[in-house]
This record gives C-alpha cells, structure tokens and sequence, in this order.
C-alpha cells in the first residue's frame, strides 16, 4: 500500500541507490540491439564549483533528453566531467595556504605547489558531482573525466604540437587582459564590465614648431561654422591620463575639414618631448569631442590595431603590476631628446601606481596650462572577475591560436546546416563572432593547468615537442652538443656568461595552456582521442550539446573548431541555447542583490522532481526563466496530485492484468482516455524532440493534472462503486494501464517519484513484476484510439467547464443547484445528455436536465454547437449585490490599468527603468485586462439576466 504522503528526502536516496547498483547509466544500458547511439558531453563544471542555478536548468534539460532517448531505446551516453579551471582553482589553494598560515606559492615551488592542488581536488574537488548526483543526473559516472587527467593531457599535447607543426599555433607579441592582481592574462569571459563613475580629462597637445590651424568654435543651425580660433595646439581627451606617457600618434578622421591640413603633421607630447604624428584613419570619429584621439597602441585594443594600420612604435609604460615603468624602458627613450622635463617626469612617476600617477600627472597638465576641463564621465571600466581590479591591456610574448584559419570550416558547418542552432537566431551570433575572429591567446600566466609543451634554447629557437626527452633530441641535433633543461633563471644567467658548462642550457616555457584550450578537445577527448577507441567510434559526434549564450564564442565555437580539424566532422548536430534563469522579478541573480536562489535548497524544500519539472515547464526557448519559490512549490503540489492520483487508483483495485490491451476496451470513458493518453504521448514526444521542453512539460501536465486526475478518475468514481462487474474491471485495469503511461512520460521530468510508484504500483501483486527499472521501460506509444468516444467525453467536458465557469463568474452559492434547461438540442446533444446525465449532474452541480422551447425568464445562457444551456440564476443570487461588486471590481481594475499605463506611456520611465521591470508591467497589463474582461463578460451576462 502506498503510504499516504509522498516523502522526496526519503526516496530519492533510495532510488539514486538503485539506479547505482543497477548500473543504470552505464553507456548503452537498457538499448535495443544494434541501436542507434545518442550522445551528450556534459559542460563541465569547475573542479572548484558548487550548483547553481544555471547548472540546475542546464543539467535538468540534458538529463530530461537523456532519459527519454535512453527509454526509446537508443544507445545513449552522457559523458561527465570536470574543468581543471586554472585560475579559480590555483586562487583557492593559494588561500587555502594562506589561511593555514602555511608557505605561498612562490616559497614551496612550482612542482611542491601543482602537487598540492592535486591533494586539495582529491579532498575538496568535485563536490559538485555529488550534487547533480542529487539533481537526478543519470550521466555515465564510472567516464567521469578531468581536463587535467592523464588521457586528456595527452590529448591537449597532442593538439598543441600537431597544430603548432601546421603554423597554426605561434608566439606572438599582442596585447591582452592583463590581470594586474593575479599577474596573467584572462580571457574576455574572465572579465566583467563596473560602472565606474571617472572623469574625462581633456588635454592639449602642442603642434610642433609653432603650427597653427583654424579651429571652429561657433556654428549656424546646420551645423556650420560661423567662427574660428587660431590654436597652435590639438585637444584630445582621455579615461585613462597615465597612458599618454605612451602615446605614439594622434589620429583625425581623413574627411573631418578641421584637420585635413594637419595631417602627416607632428604634436609634441607633453612630460615627455616625444614627438608624434598627426595620423588619418576612420577609427576617429568627428562628431566625438575634439574629433582627434590620443594613440597609445600598447594600452588600449583599438589603439593597437590603429598602430599596426599606422605602424606606429608600441610602448608599454605599465609593468606586470600596473606601475610605471619609464627609467630603463628603451621604447620609452627612443627617439626623446634628454631634458629637465623628461627628466622631471621619469624621476616622478618612476614604480608609482597607475592611480596614483595618474592624479599627479594630472595635476602637472593643470600646472603646465595643458589641462582644458575635466568633465565628469561615468563609464563602464573593465574588471578581472576574479582578481576584482580594473584590467589593463598589455603589449606581451603570448602563445596564440590562428583562429580566423580554423574557423573557416567551423562557419560552413553551420552555414551548411551541418550543425543546427536552437533557437535558429543564435546562429546570427556565431557567425558574428566567427567571421570577426581574432587570434586566441592561449597562454596563461600559471602553475595549476597544463604547461606548454616549448622549450627555448640561447639562440632563440624554440623546440616544441611532446615532451622533454624529444625536445633534448631535437636540440640536440640542432647544436650539435649535449642539452639539458635547467630551470629559467639558472638557463638564462648561463647564456648571458656563454659558458656551456655541461652542454647547451634549455628551460621550459613557464606559462600553462588556457583552460578553455582543453575544454575545445572535450567532445572527442573524452571518448579516448588521440586513441581510436570503440567509444569514439560510437559517440562521436555527439548528438546534442545544451548549453548557455555566454560561451557560444569561448566553448562552442572552439569545439566546433577542434572537432572539424581533427575529427574531420562536426562535434555535435545540434546546439541548443538555454536562457538565463532570473528571479521573480526578472532580474539577474547575484549575491550583491540577495536575489539568489539556491537549488539545493529547493531540493531540500521541495525535492528534485519538483525543481526539475519546474525548469522543464518554464523552458521556452529564448526566453529566460523567472523563477519564484512559489512556482517550485506549485510543481510539488503537482507531485502530490500525482502521488494521490495512484493512491487512489490502487485503493480502487487499479492493477493491468496481463494481456490487458488498451485499444479493446468497450466503455465510452476508457475508449476517451486511451485516445487521449495517446494523443498527449504524441504531444510530449514531438515537443522533446524538438527540443520544447516547455511544450512538452505543459502537455504532460494538463494531461495529468485534468484530463486524468479531475475528470477520468471523477468519470471513473460512479463505475468503480456501483458499476457492473466487467465495467469495473475494464476500468480499473484502465486507470492502471494510463498511470503507467503517465509515469513513462513524466520520467524524463520526474524520475525519483515515477521511479518510485512504478516499483510501488505492483508491490501488492504477487503475480505482477516489473520487467525493468522505469529507467529502462519503453517509451509508450499510441494504443489506438477512437476519435468517436473522445468527441463525446470531451464535450461532456466543455459542457461541465462552462458551466462551473458561469458559476463562478456569476457568485453562485457553491451548494447551490441549478435547473439545466436545454433547448434547440439535436439527437446526438440529446442521447450524450441521456448517457451522460448522472456525471453532467454530479460534477456541475446541476438539479435537473430538461429541454424547453425557449430560454427560461432570468436565465444564463452558454451556447455549445447547435443548442443553448440555460441556467435559471435569478433566484439563486441577490442580482443588485452582485451588480455592485461586480462594478466596484471593475473600476478597481480600471485603475490600475491606467496606472499601469500612465507609467509606461512616461517615455523617461521606460528608457531609464530595468528592462525585466519595463517588461514585469507590461505583463501585469496584460493580466488586468484579461481579468476586467471576465468582469466585463460577467456584468453582461447579470444585465440580460436582471432584463429577462
């Protein structure tokens, strides 16, 4: 007997338990013979993360497509796996050493350090496992992987040296966000955008030997000028005033007329006396400020590529820590005439901090007559999202990928419909991003991540290799000596002595691979690549890959990449795009907010099903999830529903005997439910596969919530108590055969209290077994059908829906009931009312059926095909009260409505407003009209009723 209360925490550790001793995730598990293989790489998850709830949708819907191949019988593989995630983790660590008051990084050693991290992930990493353990992941764990674990570092040297062979992979000297807390570079991902409110300092740049132009400083209603000023000096403005001790050139549009006489020109630049072209380029734009802009190519991204257009000299004036560095900097000398002033600038801005050079020197701008305003600016200044210190760009030695190369195939893939994005318009992104791509530095300045495979020799050359023992062999034939590796320093302090001591000195690059470098293999690495393993041959490619917007460019687009060049063939067929899961409100979760949700604690709360379903069901593509706790809770009463459902069933003798078939049943309701079991199994099977997970959890729902639950099972009561013996026993077997069919289709959805009742459902018969875990059942589908029987019942269901619909609207005493007067009936209406009439009574609480030749003085009327139902209400409600509040709930709702509308027609609101607030009034319009309406429609129906 199932108890009375469904209890999620004691039975999802129950059922986990018997999903891991049956080995229910094994790879192929439970798959037809000579199935057809489904695949899916899970993102991995950082070795140092806990779930969000970003993982929780994103996992919830691989696991939902997972579930539902694998009971279709597909040879299905969900391939765990863990990021090594360079940064987060050697942070944690290195805190963790901190904290302990132990030695730091730097004190223990390189090889002492990586070991330590190692000892740190075999206690502490990973725990994020056993949390989507908790979640319901049905992922093959015994393949769990690691982007650092043996095979896969193979794989990452293998990729490396293979594509450095090909010249795809090059060292290069490039500017990149150079994190000045954490000492490397990051990617664009690792770096968040702060509003910072600065300043715009404008300053002025004097032309070279006396030059003047005529600068307008008056203009007509068209925009011309009218006055000019003779100035002997260029204004430029600036965020960032320390970098100007870098400036290379000043750039003007080649079309602004202000300036066209300037050009090929020179400007002296202030504190330093370098002197500095007046350059043409389309970068500077005439209608923003002065129309000129200052050029410092090794501090600023669009500088950069403006001096290479220009190739103008490259001076970085900012060291690894973002202090200035000017005394012993060649590329600052070059070319600068020594002079108090020069002298003056380096004594005083020598090893000072970027900020803190950047107030003095503004200050001695404002002293030299070289400072024209200071205008307020609030700007958007990125931050490394880790070390939480403004980022700088910086001009280094970095390894870099030839990304635009690869990408080529990695476009027609998609272009070519060989890989598919859902929803279709985030294609238009990738190709964005693709078709503008630059090179990918792959370097990071770390210890925790996969060292690059280069070693140098005191020549320069660079030995790339799969490891040290072939790098040895390769110099060694290039020297024609004996090689050893020292460490850096000790290689470096020989060289500089040319002594060979005993042989030539090599020593390994210091720098360790990008994190998402080992990710891009994750696809075929995971499967045993470089090796041809059963599995690769199997899996690959992937069949779908679930992830989110954020890292179309960082992730996908680099698989896409990879798989294409070493796979020949695409990594996955589809990329579906899930949307961010917001709070209630619409707003984006963070902890500085409060707004965030925990999903274990909803797990807690509500249990994983719950949590699951209600992701599913707010899944709409391209639309992100506002999540309320209420609406977990709304699912857990859906579990309920369910779980009653059953009791009920079970209560009632509900058991298939064997050989029960479906589409042979003979009673109208059975032959109704069937049909409508199979159409709802239609209904979810079509939206899975098309990845409408909303669609499909919505369909299951109805289906159970109402057309099981609140009205087969009502239209099932009467047969089960007084109805003849066979009916009983066709019914009762019926109800049990559609419970099965829900469980089979609410599995991939809610797999702990499916998996649950399908054990439980035949617990009570000794005869009956189950063949299979749930997990591993089929798929239901169509049992036939019969279009008649289900006309009737689903109009039997109109009928009592409009009826208890007039009701409510009408405030009719709920015990009261009401004479049905039917009129214009055909003989079809008047035998499914003859058939029917006990239910129709019952459940719409109606006195009596009778048919009339016109509608009855003081009466509703619901017109249903070609008759009209009439309910007599006059004397079951006081019609002036009800007048009243129906009016008053009318003009309460047209209030807020123009409320509501007042706001949104304040053209300041909408533009400064939040979007998700914008967007959270619009939709409350929406919901008040609706209800004013069924206001509307109700006082109509009470003024014909109050007039006849």
């Amino acid at each position: 007997m199932l108890d009375k209360t469904y209890d999620a925490a004691t039975v999802e550790p129950r059922i986990a338990k018997a999903w891991e001793d049956a080995d229910a995730f094994r790879a192929g598990a439970g798959a037809e013979p000579g199935a057809a293989s489904f695949s899916i790489v899970i993102p991995p998850p950082n070795v140092t993360g806990s779930l969000h709830m970003g993982h929780a949708l994103n996992n919830t819907l691989q696991d939902v497509l997972v579930r539902f191949e694998r009971m279709r019988g597909r040879d299905v593989l969900w391939q765990p796996g863990m990021d090594h995630a360079g940064i987060a983790t050697q942070m944690v660590v290195e805190r963790q050493l901190a904290e302990r008051k132990e030695p730091g990084r730097r004190d223990m050693g390189r090889e002492a350090f990586v070991n330590r991290i190692w000892e740190w992930k075999a206690e502490s990493g990973g725990m994020i496992f056993n949390q989507l353990k908790r979640l319901g992941a049905s992922c093959d764990w015994s393949r769990e992987r690691f982007t650092m674990d043996e095979g896969l570092s193979r794989a990452v040297l293998e990729v490396f040296v293979g594509l450095y062979r090909e010249n795809l992979i090059y060292k290069d000297k490039r500017l990149v966000n150079w994190d000045p807390k954490l000492l490397t570079a990051i990617s664009d991902l690792e770096v968040e955008q702060v509003e910072v409110k600065g300043n715009l300092w404008h300053f002025r740049y004097p032309l070279e030997n006396g030059e003047t132009f005529e600068a307008p400083v008056a203009f007509d209603e068209d925009g011309k000028p009218t006055e000019f000023e003779t100035r002997d000096y260029i204004t430029v403005a600036t965020t960032r005033p320390e970098t100007m001790l870098g400036d290379t050139a000043v750039a003007v549009n080649p079309e602004d007329p202000r300036y066209k006489g300037l050009i090929g020109k020179h400007v002296v630049l202030p504190l330093v006396g370098r002197r500095i072209p007046i350059v043409a380029d389309d970068y500077a734009d005439p209608d923003a400020g002065s129309g000129a802009v200052k050029i410092t190519p090794a501090h600023d991204f669009n500088d950069f590529e403006v001096g290479r257009r220009h190739d103008l000299p490259m001076i970085s004036v900012l060291d690894r820590e973002a202090k200035v560095r000017l005394a012993d900097n060649a590329e600052f000398l070059e070319g600068v005439a020594s002079s108090v002033e020069l002298s003056e600038t380096i004594a005083s801005y020598e090893g000072g901090d970027r900020f803190d050079v950047r107030k003095r020197l503004v200050e001695r701008m404002e002293e030299l007559g070289l400072l024209e305003q200071v205008e307020p600016h609030t700007h958007m200044v990125p931050h490394g999202d880790r070390g939480g210190v403004p980022i700088e760009p910086l001009l280094t030695d970095q390894w870099y990928v030839d990304a635009k190369t690869l990408a080529k195939p990695a476009i027609a893939s998609v272009r070519e419909g060989r890989t598919n994005f859902v929803p279709r318009n985030w294609d238009k992104t990738y190709y964005e991003w693709m078709e503008n791509i630059q090179p990918w530095c792959i370097s990071r300045q770390l210890w925790w991540g996969h060292r690059i495979p280069a070693w140098y020799g005191p020549d320069g050359r660079i030995f790339v290799e799969r490891g040290e023992e072939e790098a040895c062999a390769a110099a060694g034939e290039h020297y024609g000596k004996p090689v050893e590796v020292i460490d850096m320093e000790a290689a470096l302090a020989r060289w500089e002595s040319g002594e060979d001591g005993a042989g030539i000195a090599l020593y390994r690059d210091e720098d360790v691979l990008d994190t998402w470098f080992s990710s891009a293999l994750w696809p075929f690495s995971t499967l045993g690549w470089p090796d041809k393993t059963p599995e690769l041959a199997n899996y690959y490619p992937t069949s779908v890959l679930i992830t989110g917007f954020d890292i179309i460019f960082f992730w996908v687009a680099r698989m896409m990449m990879f798989g294409d060049h070493y796979m020949k063939t695409e990594p996955f067929h589809t990329v579906y795009i899930h949307a961010l899961v917001r709070d209630e409100k619409g707003q984006k979760m963070s902890k500085s907010k409060g707004n965030v949700i925990d999903p274990l604690a909803l797990i807690e709360e509500y249990g994983a099903d719950a949590l699951r379903f209600t992701l599913a069901a707010m899944a709409a593509q391209g639309r992100d999830i506002k999540l309320a706790t209420s609406r977990v809770a709304g699912y857990r009463n859906f579990v309920t529903k369910l779980w009653n459902a059953a009791r009920f069933v079970e209560m009632n003798g509900g058991a298939r005997p064997e050989g029960f078939d479906p589409a042979a049943v003979r009673e109208t309701v059975n032959r109704w439910i069937v049909t409508e079991t199979g159409r709802c199994v239609t209904e979810v099977t079509e939206a899975l596969e098309g990845f409408r997970f909303n669609e499909a959890a919505g369909a299951a729902y109805r289906f159970v919530w109402n057309t099981y639950c609140d009205w087969y099972l009502e239209f099932a009561k009467p047969i089960f108590n007084e109805g003849a013996e066979e009916a009983q026993a066709e019914t009762r077997a019926t109800a049990a055969w559609v419970l099965d069919e829900i469980l089979k289709m609410l599995h991939p959805f809610m797999p702990f209290m499916t998996e649950e009742l399908w054990a439980r459902a035949v617990e009570e018969d000794a005869a009956a077994s189950r063949d299979n875990l749930l997990v591993h059942t089929r798929w239901p589908g169509s049992a036939g059908g019969d279009q008649g029987a289900a006309d009737e019942i689903n109009w039997v269901v109109d009928l009592i829906s409009s009826i208890r619909s007039v009701r409510a609207e009408m405030n009719v005493p709920a015990g009261a009931k009401v004479p049905l007067v039917v009129t214009g009936a055909n003989e079809v209406t008047r035998q499914r009312l003859k058939a029917h009439e006990a239910a129709i009574l019952r459940l719409a609480r109606a006195e009596a059926i009778s048919h009339g030749d016109a509608p009855p003085r003081g009466s509703v009327q619901i017109v249903s095909g070609e008759a009209v139902f009439c309910l007599p209400l006059a004397d079951f409600i006081d019609l002036g009260a009800e007048a009243a509040r129906l009016a008053k709930e009318e003009g309460k709702l047209d209030d807020e409505i123009a409320r509501i509308d007042k706001k949104l027609g304040n053209a300041a609101f909408v533009a400064k407003a939040p979007e998700e607030i914008v967007a959270a009034e619009q939709e409350k319009r929406v919901e008040l009209v609706e209800r004013r309406d069924r206001v509307v429609e109700a006082r109509k129906r009470l003024a014909d009723l109050s007039h006849a």
